[in-house]
């Protein structure tokens, strides 16, 4: 599961220069938007690239201000060294070909560093900048982290893209099943987000979390005895084995799964987060989380319990819940309370594994746990960039970015725990840094109501491992993990380590 790091010298070391974000304000402006014809095949279009990332740096206090020309996109022809003007048409906005097919930058699904690196080349390049997504899709994506945080509690954004989106069609691009198509409180807004949150988010609160941790620790003490009888010496992936067997087997005990259904659901749960596939692999994809939901509905039906499945059924029953959404909040507890708990074991275990003093300093001090939690989504949050938003009005970023009314937003909630801006030594794991912002699970009226319980889960099942095999070490310190194909998630194919490596913590 792993690939050599190619040969070659390492990255220069980045500068940084000084300068200041604007604040959002309305507008009367609007920049053209790729027609739906257009935008799906685009035949002339180069590599597009972005402006070194170290012309963006914003403190977040006694900022001066911000020079225009400090993120001033440079004009010429479109090629593969910088995002260019063509045609009059700025890149903050779309690019006209030589062709006259509108187009952005991509957005990359290549996941890993490449990941990261984008959203320097992002930030850089302005407060939002259009990029395109799979199937046509063009969005403004947004990834300095105080902008992030503005327009996530906008009045003018909205989940909702029903009556807002020009000509959007529920189905019309597989791949946005999960992320717009679903009735779901992620993609409401108003007093439906609140009638579908308030019946969530009781089971989320503090009691019944802290009832949960029994069974939390008997499934992670289970799995660590599955570990104790391989042989220590001998290579194992501890993502399979242990980083995604946490959070999915409490997930499916928590909302009531059968085991025979279990490989099918976190199959396609999964690959509903990779965005590097196909059309037609999109649409298998949406058939078999709709498969998946639609078999534990009738299973719950056939054979109540006492699980969040058999509750949400009765809630179904009494009209507080359509078919849709029933399924639709199935998919997203089950997708966010599994997938993104993953990643966030297994980079935590990472640089666990890479940082020997950082992890004796946790094992010798237990409170040191939540700040392994706390850097590990700061550093690496599980997802990156969360699809999608969509302006009810012009909204001006400055700096020549208008988002117009109808226009969709992609926000990077990842952005912000790796903002140099924010962060000084922003790409490092350093458990000792006394700023540990981030926005791995939201901001606003839609933050996650299960970022409890992965807390809880990576509390539990982080001490548990390390104390047991304190000495674990990657099985090759030269081998990269292969990442996950996508710029939604954050994660990677898995993590080769030997118990018993030799490492010392300390």
């Amino acid at each position: 599961m792993t690939k050599r790091r190619p040969p070659g010298p390492a990255p220069p070391a980045r500068t940084r220069a000084t300068g200041s974000g604007q604040g959002i304000r309305p507008c009367s402006g609007a920049l053209p938007r790729a027609p739906a014809a257009g935008r799906a095949k685009i035949d002339a279009v180069r590599t597009l690239s972005f402006p070194d990332a170290n012309t963006h740096n914003r403190k977040r206090q006694k900022r001066p201000p911000r020079r225009a020309e400090s993120t001033a996109l440079p004009s010429g022809r479109c090629g593969t060294g910088h995002i260019t003007s063509v045609n009059g048409n700025s890149c903050g906005g779309l690019v006209m070909t030589g062709t006259g097919t509108r187009v952005a930058p991509a957005l990359s699904s290549d996941g890993g560093e490449r990941l990261y690196s984008q959203l320097h080349e992002l930030r850089s390049a302005g407060p939002a900048v259009r990029v395109e997504l799979p199937e046509g899709v063009v969005a403004w994506s947004v990834t300095r982290g105080d902008v992030v945080r503005q327009l996530a509690t906008h009045p003018h954004l909205s989940r909702d893209a029903r009556g807002i989106w020009p000509n959007y069609r529920p189905g019309a691009v597989a791949w946005l099943y999960t992320w717009v198509d679903t009735r779901s409180m992620a993609t409401s807004e108003g007093q439906e987000h609140k009638r579908l949150r308030k019946m969530i988010g009781p089971v989320f609160g503090p009691r019944r979390l802290q009832n949960l941790r029994p069974s939390i620790e008997a499934t992670v003490d289970g799995l660590l005895q599955g570990l104790a009888a391989e042989d220590p010496r001998e290579p194992l992936d501890i993502r399979a084995r242990f980083a995604h067997e946490v959070p999915t087997r409490v997930m499916c005990d928590f909302f009531g799964v059968p085991e025979d259904q279990r490989p099918f659901m976190l199959k396609f749960l999964g690959m509903a987060l990779q965005t590097g596939g196909t059309p037609e692999s999109a649409r298998r994809t949406e058939q078999g989380v709709k498969t998946a939901m639609r078999r534990l509905i009738a299973a719950k039906r056939a054979d109540p319990g006492d699980d969040m499945t058999s509750l949400l059924l009765t809630e179904h029953e009494g009209d507080q819940l359509t078919e849709d959404e029933l399924i639709s909040t199935l998919n997203l507890m089950m997708g966010a309370g599994t997938q993104t708990t993953v990643a966030l074991l297994v980079h935590a275990i990472q640089e666990l594994v890479t940082h020997r003093d950082q992890l004796a300093a946790a094992l010798a001090d237990p409170s040191r746990w939540d700040h392994v939690v706390e850097e590990t989504l700061r550093l690496h949050p599980p997802v990156v960039h969360l699809p999608l938003r969509f302006a009810t009005a012009d909204i001006d970023l400055g700096e020549g970015a208008v988002i117009a009314a109808g226009d969709a937003v992609i926000l990077g909630f990842g952005a912000e725990g790796r903002d140099p801006a924010i962060h000084d030594r922003a790409e490092e794991f350093d458990l000792d840094r006394a700023d540990k912002t981030h926005l791995a699970f939201g901001h606003g009226a839609h933050y996650c109501l299960g970022a409890p319980l992965a807390r809880l889960e990576a509390a539990v099942a982080l001490p548990a491992l390390f104390t047991r095999f304190p000495r674990m070490a990657l099985a090759d310190s030269e081998a990269v993990p292969v990442p996950h194909l996508s710029f939604i998630a954050n994660d990677m194919g898995g993590l080769n380590v030997r118990l018993d490596g030799g490492g010392a913590a300390g």
